[in-house]
């Protein structure tokens, strides 16, 4: 171990997506552009102002789940279960994990909302104030981290962050100084969030989605879209990653957190600033190093105008030459697993060279006057990546991932 402790590299990735199901199908449809933006069905939409979001149509929880342990898994954790098992099997550790103490660290929004929406229902509507232990197991938050560590047998830490939609990259951000001060040697790391009622009305209620498409950075953005979805990343030590053979995506150099402390929904300029600065400096880089940015980009007028503005000041004259895009165009704003899932796109980006593009796009806009690469995927060399995230509360949080070298 050197000064700044162990290596941390990315050795397998599970994707639950409106774009994909696995990490190869969600690439896929990323670079070719296509939309996971659909009418709503899993609950009634009619009462409200919008109707589309990024639900996810064709997953299967059977595919991934005895069918007995389902009816005690809310939403949020069977798609955290089945992201998890589609992980480890891309890192080939489904014969090790029972051998091997692995953490378990998963970041959310919403957590388990869905079946609390189910008991809500059950008692106002109909009047029952008895419920078994299926429903009850499935409310409490940590839910989701305990069943997949329960399912694979993970012995090492078991986490859930609710900073909400930079959840995922604080997930991440601990598990990798879990490893690299040598707390544990491999972590399932990353975020998830089912398509809930009570996040698709609120949102409504704030007049924040759009009513057919994300457009992130266009002059014309009228909002966001809710969305669902799951990402895990398999982290693990260098050390044991060459020990057991095993591909590698990316390597993670650090990252930087902090806190707007001062509105609790609108982004400040200066504390994503301070996120971007803080990621930079822990791994040790500098703003010229950067070679792409996988923006928050949710396509409301001033989150995209406030991370503009912030990209714009820490980068100077160079950010016109930075690509920054947005994948929320494609998969909508999946909460607690959006920037994990961006953390994927930036390990498969910095892997195959090729930067996902920001759909949507028609008008552009003076104050975002970022090369947001509109509508077509572009193939470009990207060895060190920046992940962004921001969420209410102004909690912040930026990764850095670079293309793994031996040196």
């Amino acid at each position: 171990m050197d000064k700044d402790g162990k290596r941390v590299v990315i050795t397998g990735l599970g994707v639950i997506s409106s774009i994909g199901i696995g990490w190869r199908e969600f690439w896929d449809n990323l670079i070719k552009g296509k939309s996971g933006i659909s009418p709503v069905t899993s609950f009634d939409t009619s009462n409200h102002f919008t109707h589309n979001g990024g639900e996810i149509k064709n997953f299967n929880p059977e595919d991934f789940i005895p069918k007995g342990n389902l009816k005690y898994l809310s939403r949020a954790s069977q798609l955290a279960l089945a992201a998890s098992r589609l992980a480890i099997e891309d890192a080939s550790l489904s014969k090790d994990t029972s051998r091997m103490r692995i953490g378990a660290i998963l970041g959310t929004t919403m957590g388990s909302v869905q079946t609390s929406e189910i008991i809500n229902e059950l008692m106002v509507l109909h009047g029952k104030t008895d419920f078994g232990d299926e429903l009850l197991c499935q409310v409490p938050t940590h839910s989701s981290p305990s069943v997949v560590g329960s399912e694979f047998n993970l012995l090492g830490p078991n986490f859930m962050f609710s900073t909400a939609c930079s959840a995922g990259n604080y997930a991440i951000g601990y598990g990798f100084d879990l490893i690299r001060f040598g707390k544990v040697e491999i972590v399932l790391a990353g975020g998830i969030d089912p398509l809930s009622k009570v996040a698709f009305t609120g949102f409504n209620q704030f007049s924040a989605v759009a009513p057919e498409r994300c457009q992130p950075f266009d002059k014309n953005r009228k909002g966001m879209m809710v969305a669902e979805g799951a990402g895990i990343l398999i982290l693990e030590s260098l050390e044991n990653a060459l020990k057991r053979k095993v591909p590698i995506y990316a390597e993670i150099l650090g990252y930087g957190l902090s806190c707007d402390a001062q509105h609790m929904t609108q982004p400040s300029v200066d504390g994503i600033s301070e996120c971007m600065i803080k990621a930079m400096h822990e791994a040790g880089i500098g703003k010229e190093d950067v070679d792409y940015i996988s923006a928050h980009g949710t396509g409301t007028l001033a989150n995209d105008r406030n991370e503009c503005a912030a990209i714009k000041g820490v980068f100077d004259s160079l950010y016109k030459n930075i690509p920054v895009s947005s994948i929320k165009s494609m998969l909508g704003h999946t909460m607690g697993a959006a920037s994990a899932l961006e953390a994927i796109t930036c390990a498969l980006a910095v892997k195959n060279d090729i930067i996902p593009p920001t759909i949507n796009y028609e008008t552009p806009d003076p104050e975002c006057d970022i090369d947001c690469v509109p509508n077509e995927a572009r193939r470009q060399k990207v060895n060190i990546a920046l992940n962004n995230s921001y969420a209410f509360g102004g909690n912040n949080a930026s990764l850095v991932l670079k293309k793994f070298a031996i040196d």
